[in-house]
């Protein structure tokens, strides 16, 4: 199945931080249809209206990961039906409970992120007990976190999650997807094409210096192109300057044997 991948979404503009979502705008240009292979969707820093986004709606079908962070979302009421998603990233919003329509909407999540939100008691997250496939909830900077015992009372309240905040029971920190996803383009790099040699390490350090986003600005271009313009003079100059003293030393080579023709000319008429 094709996919559209989040970079050709936010090429749409679908949202402009601090303003009324524009998914609306993105739905109209993209269609149901291409609305149906879209698999990550990030609408962060978009404004909500009556409690939603506004285009986020039942037609991403096959949406697995959907990050709503700061969009000013008190309630999940109006959250569309999204029966493929799997990661869900809910921080710095106004959340205080009602999560019961997580497992409604979403029943296939496994990792939930509602750090930053309005969530203070036991209660609020006692709802969460109905998404059987929940691995890792994150209640960073939520009031909860102060409660006594807070940590021992959610593995107990919610049985099935692996990783609180980060850690297990144990402490021990949850992998890093990204970071496993970075290792394994590593290994492949070195199995494929070797270790980097220093003609990459130069193209590298080209590409720092050229733009900061890694792409090569129209400056930096106008630069690199004075600068071979002024390599260019510099060498023609060089040139011409070693042919006039080629010139010259050829004319001196001739007067040279010129002055000694002279003077032999002057001997044969002496012993004449």
């Amino acid at each position: 199945m094709s996919i559209i991948s989040i970079d050709q979404i936010c090429e749409l503009k679908l949202c402009t931080p601090r303003h009324k979502s524009g998914i609306a705008h993105g739905n109209a240009l993209m269609g149901v249809k291409e609305q149906l292979k879209v698999a990550e969707l990030v609408v962060d820093n978009c404004r909500t209206s009556d409690g939603e986004v506004e285009g986020l709606t039942d037609d991403f079908k096959e949406l697995e990961f959907l990050s709503m962070v700061n969009v000013g979302l008190t309630s999940l009421a109006k959250l569309p039906s999204l029966p493929k998603l799997r990661k869900l990233e809910l921080s710095d919003n106004n959340i205080s409970g009602h999560l019961e329509m997580l497992s409604e909407k979403c029943p296939n999540l496994t990792y939930l992120n509602l750090s930053g939100n309005k969530i203070k008691e036991l209660s609020n997250v006692e709802a969460l007990q109905n998404l059987k496939n929940l691995k890792s909830l994150d209640l960073f900077n939520c009031e909860i976190t102060t409660l006594e015992e807070y940590r021992e009372s959610i593995f107990e309240l919610l049985p099935q999650v692996t990783y609180l905040d980060g850690f297990d029971q144990e402490d021990n920190e949850a992998p890093d997807s990204e970071a496993d996803d970075d290792d394994d383009d590593d290994d492949e790099g070195e199995d494929g094409a070797g270790p980097k040699g220093d003609y990459e390490d130069e193209d590298e350090d080209e590409d720092e210096e050229g733009s900061e986003g890694g792409e090569v600005g129209l400056s930096y271009l106008m630069k690199e192109r004075i600068q071979d313009e002024e390599d260019d003079d510099d060498y023609a100059e060089e040139e011409e300057e070693e042919q006039k003293a080629g010139v010259q030393g050829e004319k001196r080579k001739r007067d040279a044997e010129d002055e000694g023709e002279d003077d032999e000319d002057d001997d044969d008429d002496d012993d004449n």
